[in-house]
């Protein structure tokens, strides 16, 4: 990794603090989230969505079902991240621009879908970690594109997850994984906190 890349994974810490009087626009919304699609996901299914709440009365409904938490509001945006439920069926669709960029031969497509298929039918557990885990490679994307462009960010899990589907119109197939925060960070967060030790979370086998 470069010394810039490095140093944003480095210096990226949980923003609590928004200065609720900036604002980021529409523009610079689309290009996080387009960098935060680049994240892998399973059979390239690319099974999530990004509800971006950005306007007062939204983000005024979504802190209702956030534990009232202030940074819902006072960030430039909050994000739904959603992670959709693994359907096999979807393989053919989200597979044909990688067929038609000459990265993938048509004839491997039903390969994917069949072990898709295997691997998620009629298996709804494996459907929704499928879901979750999409979301938070999405998510986690997202935090370190909004930290290279200078904007704090904030994960929660504080919220009421079946309120939030409802009022923000979920499909049935989607789960509101997490809310994110993103907008500028104020002095008064604090400074990145201290990590656990390799010695305790790494091992080689």
């Amino acid at each position: 990794m470069t010394t810039s890349s490095t140093h944003i994974i480095e210096q990226r810490s949980t923003t609590n603090l928004f200065d609720a009087t900036s604002t980021v626009s529409d523009r610079q919304i689309e290009d996080l989230i387009a960098l935060a699609t680049t994240a892998p996901t399973s059979f390239n299914l690319q099974n999530w969505r990004f509800i971006a709440v950005r306007t007062p009365e939204a983000k005024a409904r979504l802190r209702r079902f956030g534990w009232d938490q202030a940074k819902i509001t006072d960030a430039a945006v909050t994000f739904i991240v959603i992670g959709q439920l693994a359907d096999y069926r979807t393989i053919p669709e989200r597979l044909a621009p990688v067929v038609e960029a000459g990265i993938m031969p048509a004839e491997m497509v039903p390969g994917w879908e069949g072990a898709a298929k295997i691997l998620y039918d009629d298996k709804p557990q494996q459907q929704r970690d499928e879901a979750v885990r999409t979301a938070t490679f999405g998510a986690s994307t997202l935090i370190y594109a909004a930290q290279a462009a200078g904007l704090g960010s904030a994960p929660m899990i504080g919220f009421d997850a079946p309120a939030v589907a409802r009022e923000f119109d979920l499909g049935a197939n989607e789960v509101p994984v997490l809310l994110l925060a993103v907008g500028h960070a104020t002095a008064e967060n604090w400074p990145r906190k201290p990590r656990r030790p390799l010695d305790q979370v790494l091992e080689f086998a």
